[in-house]
């Protein structure tokens, strides 16, 4: 396996010698850990398929900058605002200064952080691709946070633990009464694990799921919203609550109801999921999932402290536990009353 460059990668390493990616950065790092066979092993396969180590970032481990790059999918999405909120306060009781970059405008900015030699690597949010994260992570400290990762994928991850987050969500609204309940779900990973949960969860509870998918924003959630709510034929058959994939989208949702003339939540109940400052607005006042975001943050930079003091800890998933705020829309759906 290969970049899309062609160029030889620690992926590609450790297959072709039959051993984890992990043993691979190992190697590279000197550890006396390694047994010789291995280690002969990879040191071949670095051989024949034309690998050579960054020495820059080989580098890394030698001396220290006292600087943290921390690599965001999207400055516009406020749940990565909270989690830097719990993230930065940690680095700087350390003595690290976090520096900031953006992969949409910046898409090298791992690459870019490991030339400068910052001492870690904390990365919020999904990127579209991890080969560079995972190449850079060799040799720099690295933690991603509010993600999840491909099966296979040797990196610390905390996150929010999405299915049981859903599952309150949707208890909650089945409680209510809704059994006709929709979801505009996302695409990448994290999008794909809440959908999942979401249809599991309603058919557990003998309601019918009904899915439409569109990417983490508002106006898609608007457009989501108008084609789920919007069929006046098919009204008898309208979902009675909608569990938006995050705020920015159910904000979509919402003014879609009011475009269509829909009441929130006499009409139709409302739900969103990170429980952001746009959930929180007075004129908004959305039922959401608080996603512990400042917690995940929080925890993202103590264990990036933990592998810069021991860089060959064993990797893991973190998971932090949600919850539910219910505010005001959401209700019983049209015609039940709450007893």
């Amino acid at each position: 396996m290969s970049d899309p460059g062609g160029r030889p990668t620690i992926r590609s390493v450790a297959a072709r010698a039959g051993v984890s990616k992990s043993l691979v950065s190992l190697v590279l790092q000197e550890s006396p850990k390694v047994s010789p066979e291995r280690r002969a092993a990879v040191l071949s396969a670095m051989d024949e398929l034309g690998y050579r180590p960054d020495p820059t970032a080989r580098s890394l481990a030698q001396g220290r900058t006292r600087a943290v790059g921390l690599v965001l999918d999207d400055l516009r999405n406020p749940w990565f605002v909270d989690v830097l909120d719990g993230l930065r306060p940690v680095l700087r009781a350390a003595g690290l200064r976090p520096v900031l970059a953006e992969v949409r405008s910046e898409p090298e900015a791992p690459q870019t952080f490991a030339d400068l030699r910052v001492d870690g690597l904390v990365v919020i949010g999904t990127l579209p691709d991890l080969t560079l994260v995972e190449e850079v992570a060799v040799h720099l400290p690295v933690v991603l946070a509010g993600t999840r990762t491909p099966p296979g994928t040797d990196l610390d991850v905390v996150a929010g633990d999405d299915p049981a987050g859903v599952g309150l969500v949707v208890e909650h609204l089945l409680a209510l009464g809704h059994r006709r309940i929709a979801h505009v779900g996302g695409s990448g990973p994290v999008g794909r694990l809440r959908r999942e949960a979401f249809e599991a969860a309603v058919r557990a509870g003998g309601g019918t799921p009904l899915v439409a998918v569109a990417e983490m924003t508002e106006d898609a959630g608007h457009r989501a919203g108008l084609a789920l709510l919007g069929d006046a034929r098919r009204a008898a058959e309208r979902p009675t609550a909608v569990l938006a994939a995050n705020d920015a989208c159910a904000v979509g949702v919402l003014a879609a109801a009011a475009d269509l003339g829909l009441d929130v939540p006499a009409d139709v109940s409302v739900a969103g999921y990170d429980d952001t400052s746009l959930a929180r607005l007075r004129a908004v006042s959305l039922t959401s999932v608080d996603n512990a975001a400042r917690e995940v943050g929080r925890i993202a930079g103590e264990r990036l402290l933990a592998r810069l003091e021991d860089p060959e800890l064993p990797v893991g998933l973190r998971l932090v536990a949600p919850r539910l705020v219910v505010r005001s829309t959401t209700a019983p759906p049209p015609g039940r009353m709450t007893g």
